[in-house]
């Protein structure tokens, strides 16, 4: 089996699991009938395992098959919801200064917004992506806050301008946002040590999987 069909056969696999996990709701999205989902503290660190681009290609496999799932149901919400974990997973995948152009621009896309205008201090949540990129390296959790809150920079910005959720919303958001976000990263953080755990004991097992980008930080007192 060559490489690529290897990279394909985990992409397949990992996506699998991640339709799983879709399943499981997590905690309601206010301003919408859609649900965060377990696939929040999943979808990302597929990235971080076999790289930007397979990541992304994981991420879209298991979004096109939940979407499949429930009837390619053209709502709204449910096609907003579709872009958001790809930034995420490419924040979480590596150290770039250039996805930080991305909760950059949600800011001030935010801001021009009239009604996103009138609650101008909703965004400054998303610096914290921007803190978190010179920490990502030391602490797990600074990375987990960095991607999930890129996540949220994105979603938000589509929200406010396909769904026009007025600014009285997003001021009510604000005390929720870091509640939901905290676990949001700390379900990421232990999400990715499980499953660098596990991929790391299937390495050793499996022959030609050694393409995958295991954490030596985080293995449980593994060596």
């Amino acid at each position: 089996m060559t490489q690529k069909n290897k990279k394909l056969l985990f992409t397949m696999i990992f996506a699998l699991i991640g339709f799983g996990l879709m399943q499981v709701p997590f905690t309601k999205i206010i301003g919408s009938n859609l649900k965060f989902t377990l696939f929040d503290f999943y979808g990302p660190i597929a990235a971080g395992f076999i790289g930007s681009t397979w990541g992304v290609i994981t991420i879209l496999i298991m979004q096109l098959a939940n979407w499949a799932w429930q009837g390619f149901n053209t709502d709204t919400a449910t096609l907003i919801r579709l872009l958001p974990m790809i930034f995420a997973a490419l924040y979480f995948a590596k150290k770039s200064k250039w996805i930080l152009v991305i909760p950059i621009i949600a800011m001030l896309a935010f801001w021009v917004h009239p009604e996103g205008r009138a609650a101008w201090y909703y965004a400054l949540y998303w610096l914290i992506p921007v803190a978190m990129h010179f920490l990502r390296d030391k602490f797990l959790l600074a990375r987990a806050l960095g991607t999930t809150f890129t996540a949220h920079s994105v979603g938000s910005v589509l929200f406010l301008y396909f769904l026009n959720l007025k600014a009285p919303i997003w001021a009510s958001l604000i005390p929720v946002v870091w509640k939901e976000r905290g676990l949001m990263a700390i379900g990421i953080c232990v999400t990715f040590i499980i499953f660098n755990y596990l991929l790391n004991l299937a390495t050793k097992k499996l022959i030609g999987w050694d393409f995958l980008q295991i954490n030596k930080k985080y293995l449980l007192g593994q060596k």
